[in-house]
């Protein structure tokens, strides 16, 4: 359980660790706006207040693929970034030592370089006089995402602080009710895709009726959401502008698809850039049914996978300890 800093005990932490969820973004038809967390991999973000006015990486580790990639370079570094924003925000006169660990793959389109720097706020937050309250923490969120992504938008930090579904905006993040019966898989290949890369086949313009298509799927899912109407929900889980660029981009995404929608999902699409890929159920048990055969159909394309199966409502980062 997350051990919090005692509000009477009038001393002050100098380390701290948190942890931040893996997650979902774009939820599919919320390009840039829609995300939710998951309960599987994590990142581990250890902080230490020092005299110092900087922030330094003291070591990046940690067993997720992709680890000993993640530069040290504070302003190439999505945890270093948002420390160093931080702390010229607040005008601090002290810095940061941090240390990360790393369980979300890199570049697997789970949130890696947000839950990165989404653990490293939470814990330095604690070793604050005066700790922010998590909305106040968003806008040093983006800056640190934006190291990794090359754009500013929160759909992948802003599940991260308050769990759950998310829509982001540019300064608001708003929690959305998601019914408890909803459950998610998500399913990681043996694949790397950049986000850059990702976007880049987003550039060409899209035709005004697809636009107008698309809005209309996102208004039937989040009224779906809101009144916890799977038909709804179903019905407006169908991503027609970003989908359909990307896809080629991944390997067997078409087969896992399909095995998810034969499996019963309500939808099925890239978990944010991707490669990792997402289908909402309307239990927890159709969500352990159909992961084997999302599995599989991976497996069929050549890639082994490993799946995660979650709540829709899935956590937020917390504090693991301080002292």
């Amino acid at each position: 359980m997350p051990t919090a800093l005692p509000s009477d005990a009038g001393t002050r932490a100098d380390t701290a660790r948190a942890f931040a969820p893996a997650g979902v973004g774009n939820i599919g038809v919320g390009f840039d706006l829609l995300g939710h967390s998951i309960d599987g991999p994590r990142d581990v973000a250890r902080v230490r207040r020092i005299d110092a006015p900087e922030v330094r990486i003291a070591a990046i580790g940690g067993d997720a693929p992709g680890a000993g990639s993640i530069p040290r370079a504070i302003e190439r570094n999505t945890a270093g970034q948002a420390l160093a924003s931080l702390r010229a925000g607040l005008r601090l006169d002290h810095g940061f030592e941090l240390e990360l660990e790393k369980g979300i793959p890199v570049g697997a389109g789970l949130g890696g370089s947000a839950a990165s720097c989404v653990a490293a706020l939470v814990a330095a937050n604690a070793l604050l006089d005066a700790p922010l309250p998590r909305e106040a923490l968003y806008p040093y969120a983006i800056d640190g995402e934006a190291v990794s992504s090359h754009s500013r938008q929160g759909d992948n930090v802003a599940p991260m602080l308050l769990g759950g579904v998310v829509m982001a905006t540019a300064d608001r993040m708003i929690a959305l009710d998601a019914p408890d019966w909803l459950h998610c898989v998500v399913v990681h290949p043996d694949q790397v895709l950049e986000t850059r890369r990702a976007r880049e086949v987003l550039a060409e313009p899209y035709p005004l009726p697809l636009v107008v298509r698309q809005n209309a799927h996102l208004a039937l899912f989040l009224t779906g959401l809101q009144r916890g109407d799977a038909g709804l929900i179903r019905e407006g889980l169908r991503d027609v502008l970003v989908e359909p660029r990307r896809a080629p981009l991944v390997p067997g995404f078409a087969a896992v698809q399909a095995a998810a929608v034969d499996a019963g999902a309500l939808g099925a699409s890239l978990s944010g850039a991707g490669p990792s890929v997402f289908a909402w159920f309307e239990s927890r048990a159709a969500a352990e049914a159909a992961a084997p055969a999302m599995r599989a159909a991976f497996a069929g394309a050549g890639f082994a996978a490993r799946a995660w199966v979650s709540p829709v409502a899935g956590p937020r980062a917390e504090v693991l300890e301080a002292d």
